[in-house]
């Protein structure tokens, strides 16, 4: 009886291994290209405003332009800084851009979203995309500790105030004084500066100048948390 032999053309294995010698080796360029890429981004913007997000892109030509103006954080009222932080994000000047027991317990609950900090935030919205995701999620996590710590809390806390949306197609925080109560950043008093910190979670259906009883609840909520990080120190790595 014949035996049966297993044929295998000369050279084969030689050819798959070059081959994924070669991918690896180009997976890892792009992984290197996309870090270098990514910090020299987060580095240019520790001194150059951010001109426009993807978001903004999407949403202007989705309705055919926004309201976007920049302004300097000292040309913004301290009290909306101070507003804006004890509404999203109260421990802003204690973490490292994350804030690890939010996280663990967004994990522990499965959530997608949830545990996010401002820095956090304005990592998504300055370099990243909207959307519930871990591929966005995992990007962020990545470069937000790099981002906190080059850019620093006063300029994050700039650049957030001057990305975030506060109405539709209403983005940064003069435009949004100049469009819910007709003044600049630097003159809003602190009712409005609360309104406006408290439509953050949902600016589309919240309304900073027709606010609902629920707004208003929160707004009140939001002024007092604004005066609680004031005193007892919790402000103090955005003020001078």
């Amino acid at each position: 009886m014949a035996r049966k032999t297993n044929f295998r053309p000369q050279g084969q294995p030689g050819v798959i291994r070059r081959v994924w010698r070669w991918i690896r080796r180009w997976v890892l360029r792009i992984i290197l290209l996309f870090i270098v890429v990514t910090a020299l981004w987060v580095l240019a913007y520790k001194w150059i405003n951010p001109p426009t997000t993807i978001y903004m892109q999407q949403e202007s030509a989705r309705q055919d332009g926004i309201k976007y103006e920049w302004v300097d954080l000292d040309q913004i009222a301290p009290v909306m800084v101070r507003s804006v932080v004890a509404a999203e994000d109260a421990d802003y000047c204690l973490h490292w851009g994350l804030d690890s027991a939010a996280i663990q317990t967004a994990l522990s609950e499965g959530a997608v979203r949830g545990g996010s900090t401002i820095s956090q935030q304005t990592v998504k919205n300055a370099f990243l995309w909207q959307g519930r995701n871990w591929i966005r999620k995992g990007l962020e996590a990545i470069v937000t500790p790099f981002a906190d710590w080059v850019w620093g809390k006063q300029r994050m806390i700039e650049i957030y105030l001057n990305v975030i949306e506060f109405d539709t197609g209403v983005f940064g925080i003069q435009a949004a004084a100049q469009h819910h109560f007709g003044v600049d950043a630097a003159q809003l008093n602190r009712v409005q500066a609360a309104r406006l910190a408290a439509v953050l979670p949902d600016p589309k259906d919240y309304s900073a100048v027709n606010p609902s009883n629920f707004l208003k609840r929160r707004a009140s909520g939001i002024v007092a948390g604004a005066d609680m990080i004031r005193r007892d120190g919790r402000s103090a790595c955005f003020e001078d």
